[in-house]
């Protein structure tokens, strides 16, 4: 008799807590003492469920193939437990091996790892606690996001991967490309003919989905994006990776103020979602973090703990400043005065993480939203605002600054004066001939439109506490490593 399609979930187990006779389970071995206590897990949940194999029950030679890691099929009586740590447990009448696991060589032994050691057996770490929680409040955001904008009625837009055009202007793009490698077609000038190559052009992996999330805005009215997006960057930092996800919505008929409105709810419903429907997982990285926040100095704990944090995130109205205030309240804060710094301050930088950090943690002490940015430190996109100070001009930019992180959210007004726009291109050395599909939306019925990129990673790192971008994504893309 084929008992795959009568699996019950360990999860579905644990909500109903109620007893039952003659049901199967599937997982792997997370432990088994006393050869008749085995721990079995199935992803579902992080939470074992008890299997007993009664002594005598069961030949010696399946007994010494139940080892950790090894999958089986079990069927039996879910019974109230007698033992402490379980409600009820899994009485087994069958037990049925379906993959076995040399537990001498299985790398992730029944002890504490460190999660540099388990970055290397990226395969594997799925399997541990830390792992199955990160991954399943990971999915659960994922399907919020989609939640959100379909609830507000915006199209979901899939904008290309491989692109001719650079949205940020930064030139930190992985070029994609079908020449050898070794003697690449040259033309006149000795320079590479792409004229050659798959595309007959120079193409890239997409930075941004924006400029073609324009496109879809001055349609539909309202879309957004969320796929992969590669910055060719060499940061080996914590919250940096060459392969990511990214959310870009882009609205017509609407300024930077709206744009403000619509990401600090988009991330309090992101963060609500996954306090309702992952709280296990949660409260599992909020005891995490807890006992990992005691090893460290007094002086550097975090004031808050992950669940506290994430409230307060839900609970507290974003503050609303200008770049001109933020730089004020830098130049006037003790650690600039006491040099604690790294970085200078002065109008016209483009603020640090650990500025960032300063405005969000230690002085307004909640998520920070910066308007008003110099437009020298901004992209040609973004929209001029009007009546600046000579050699002081700023953009409709906003940068949302989050606890633990920095910047989580970036956006802009977007410049829709085709003039203006054109103007500023060619300030920036941007060709307008190769645009001109992008300026053809300034060109008939022009509108004013905003629209702003969240980093899916960070959100999740910001949700988990996890403290390195590298455990947030299941196979970290980062200079000198592309493994798995």
């Amino acid at each position: 008799m084929n008992m795959f399609n009568k699996r019950t979930k360990i999860r579905e187990i644990i909500s109903k807590q109620e007893s039952q006779t003659g049901i199967t389970v599937m997982g792997w071995v997370r432990s088994f003492r006393n050869n008749q206590f085995i721990a079995l897990n199935d992803g579902s949940t992080n939470t074992n469920i008890q299997v007993v194999a009664t002594l005598g029950n069961f030949p010696d030679e399946l007994i010494k193939r139940i080892t950790t890691s090894a999958s089986l099929r079990v069927y039996g009586d879910l019974v109230p437990s007698l033992g402490k740590g379980q409600a009820l447990e899994l009485v087994a009448t069958e037990i049925e091996i379906l993959g076995d696991s040399d537990a001498e060589k299985y790398p992730l032994q029944p002890k504490k790892h460190s999660l540099e050691f388990l970055r290397e057996i990226a395969h594997l770490r799925f399997r541990t606690n830390t792992f199955g929680a990160i991954f399943r409040i990971r999915h659960s955001l994922a399907f919020a996001v989609h939640k959100f904008y379909n609830e507000r009625g915006f199209v979901y837009l899939h904008t290309p991967i491989i692109t001719a055009s650079d949205a940020e202007g930064a030139g930190e793009m992985f070029r994609v490309s079908t020449l050898p490698l070794e003697n690449p077609p040259r033309d006149e000038d000795g320079k590479i003919d792409f004229k050659e190559d798959f595309f007959g052009k120079a193409t890239n992996l997409t930075v941004s989905g924006q400029l073609e999330g324009e496109l879809g805005a001055t349609a539909f009215g309202e879309i957004y994006t969320f796929g992969p997006t590669f910055r060719a960057e060499n940061s080996n930092t914590a919250r940096h990776l060459a392969e990511f996800w990214m959310i870009e919505p882009e609205m017509a008929f609407c300024d930077i103020e709206d744009n403000q409105n619509l990401a600090e709810e988009f991330i309090q419903y992101l963060i609500k979602y996954a306090m309702e429907n992952c709280a296990d997982d949660l409260a599992f990285l909020d005891q995490r973090l807890a006992e990992e926040e005691k090893q460290k100095p007094t002086n550097e704990r975090q004031e808050f703990g992950l669940i506290e944090k994430l409230k307060f995130v839900t609970d507290s109205k974003f503050e609303r400043i200008t770049y001109t205030e933020a730089i004020a309240i830098l130049l006037d804060s003790p650690a600039y005065k006491k040099k604690k710094f790294k970085y200078d301050v002065s109008w016209g930088i483009d603020m640090q993480s650990e500025h960032e950090r300063y405005l969000v943690e230690k002085h307004f002490k909640k998520p920070v939203i910066v308007t008003g940015y110099p437009a020298a430190i901004k992209a040609f996109y973004m929209r001029l605002n009007d009546g600046c100070e000579p050699g002081k001009q700023t953009v409709a930019a906003m940068d949302i600054l989050a606890p633990g992180i920095g910047e989580i959210v970036g956006g802009s007004q977007r410049e829709e004066r085709l003039d203006k726009l054109v103007a500023r291109m060619e300030e920036m050395h941007i060709p307008t001939h190769e645009m001109s599909w992008y300026l053809d939306t300034r060109r008939f019925g022009t509108v004013p439109h905003a629209g702003f990129g969240l980093g899916f990673e960070r959100m999740v790192q910001f949700v988990t506490g996890m403290g390195n971008i590298r455990d947030v994504i299941a196979f970290a893309r980062t200079p000198k490593n592309c493994e798995f």
